[in-house]
């Protein structure tokens, strides 16, 4: 078997892997104002998005890219977080997921949007070789965009990584050139 083949396994629907998790600020997430900690969200999301990842292939997972953060609003020492996960499109052996963060004020029971992002991750075996996904069958027409959605920004990642890729090695050869 190669380390892309697995146990052909049935589709799953995007209902099956969402995940949820909350979190409480407290003053060790924060900076000297009083607000969360950017990189502190960050490792939330990563989290939360792994959980929809996980339960997606139901083997191990590894982060592959943040593609896009929003930080909408600021997040303050005392705020209830609640992250909310949700695969957006299965590939071969990788898995984008969509992750959006509210935030609510205990004291005014109020809930606002604070942050979104998209991440990629890659299930991989106990010997970290990549290992198939099952296919992901959107079933709503939110469901349905979001999945079109996401090979849109699979397809700008993998241009923006060709163009790097080209940059480096224009970059090397001028080095190699002025040595």
């Amino acid at each position: 078997m190669s380390s892309t083949e697995s146990i052909p396994t049935m589709a799953r629907s995007v209902a099956e892997s969402q995940s949820e998790m909350n979190e409480i600020v407290l003053p060790n997430d924060a900076n000297v104002l009083g607000n969360l900690l950017g990189g502190r969200l960050m490792h939330f999301i990563d989290l939360v998005g792994a959980m929809a990842a996980y339960r997606h292939s139901r083997t191990h997972v590894v982060t592959a890219a943040m593609d896009h953060i929003d930080f909408i609003q600021p997040v303050h020492v005392g705020d209830l977080l609640t992250l909310k996960s949700s695969v957006n499109r299965a590939f071969s052996t990788s898995m984008e997921v969509g992750v959006k963060v509210w935030v609510e004020n205990t004291q005014t029971q109020v809930m606002l949007h604070v942050a979104s992002a998209y991440l990629v991750f890659v299930a991989v075996d106990q010997n970290g070789r990549r290992v198939r996904v099952p296919e992901l069958k959107p079933v709503t027409a939110h469901e349905e965009r979001r999945w079109h959605d996401a090979l849109l920004r699979r397809e700008h990642r993998e241009s923006e990584h060709a163009r790097r890729k080209a940059a480096r090695k224009v970059s090397a050869a001028a080095d190699q050139a002025g040595s």
